[in-house]
């Protein structure tokens, strides 16, 4: 099953149910009578402290098939599938081609940071380029939504906690981030990542969370993305697999929950494959006008435009 954040036509949150046939929306997983009032929930993550949440969309999702007829996904405004995580866990270098492409070993141990629930956008939302920045990147990532609490939790006991996944573009300054690749003679980066990952929108997230019965990313799942210029031009950037993961999903889990609880609605983003722009020759930077659109299999995709920090709107 693939969870649907909209908004809806009142201009509320909502979430529907995203099928082959098109999105069942909130409005009409309601109007089936099932499952009520889990059809009113505004978010996934009021959702997931429901422990009957899955099955009782499944149910309003098959009344709505018989019923009524599935609107286009582009009819409602996609949002961010989780909006307001209490921590995001990134992990740096989980793929063993993005390590080589940068010239470095596979790390001992994965690699953390974090961003902030003010780096996410949704699908279509711009990403804003600070002032200050020359070289912003981007990466295509498989974001794992935690359903359960989990504090020190067995890799073999992991999968218990995994409530779905969702698609994530980590966005970078690298020349923040102090890579070589992206400093101008004299240049330093800042000592350590929060600035050039943490930054508001920072994390585009598509609006979709697929459960974590549809799909298993020790299958194989493909990742892609590309950056479209200004004249339309779609150029692949990276296509890669999570059969490259050095550490698996349960493995992640496990490792960050010996020190860090997660909490339902926390997001785990995995590691990106290579392809990315700071390690091409010559590197290639996201300007203002370019737009993004990084996708991972069974999922779906989000797409944003790039601004100026200048050209954004004061909140």
């Amino acid at each position: 099953m693939r969870l649907y954040a909209h908004l809806g036509r009142r201009g509320d949150d909502r979430i529907g149910v995203l099928t082959d046939a098109g999105l069942y929306t909130a409005g009409q997983l309601a109007a089936t009578g099932k499952a009520w009032p889990m059809a009113t929930y505004q978010s996934i993550c009021c959702v997931l402290a429901d422990d009957g949440w899955q099955p009782a969309f499944e149910r309003m999702a098959r009344s709505a098939a018989g019923h009524r007829k599935p609107r286009t996904p582009s009819a409602r405004r996609a949002l961010p599938a989780i909006q307001h995580p209490e921590k995001v866990v990134c992990v740096g270098l989980n793929y063993r081609e993005h390590a080589a492409e940068g010239g470095r070993p596979a790390p001992r141990r994965p690699l953390l940071f974090a961003k902030f629930a003010s780096s996410i956008i949704g699908d279509g939302d711009p990403v804003v380029r600070p002032e200050g920045t020359h070289a912003l990147d981007f990466e295509v990532e498989l974001g794992v939504v935690i359903g359960r609490s989990a504090h020190r939790v067995a890799a073999a006991d992991a999968m218990d906690h995994v409530a779905g996944y969702v698609v994530l573009n980590d966005v970078s300054a690298r020349d923040w981030q102090g890579t070589p690749q992206a400093l101008a003679e004299g240049e330093k980066g800042d000592g350590q990542w929060l600035r050039a990952k943490g930054s508001d929108t920072f994390l585009p997230m598509g609006p979709v969370m697929a459960t974590a019965d549809a799909l298993d990313p020790r299958d194989g799942l493909s990742l892609r993305s590309w950056r479209i210029t200004p004249d339309g031009v779609e150029h692949p950037m990276q296509d890669g697999n999570t059969r490259d993961m050095i550490w698996d999903v349960p493995a992640l889990i496990e490792f960050i929950s010996r020190a860090i609880t997660l909490q339902p609605g926390d997001v785990v983003a995995t590691g990106t494959p290579s392809g990315v722009g700071v390690f091409r020759d010559p590197p290639v930077f996201l300007d203002p006008g370019d737009r993004v659109r990084c996708e991972v299999e069974g999922i779906g995709s989000v797409e944003n435009p790039i601004i100026d920090w200048d050209d954004a709107r004061p909140s």
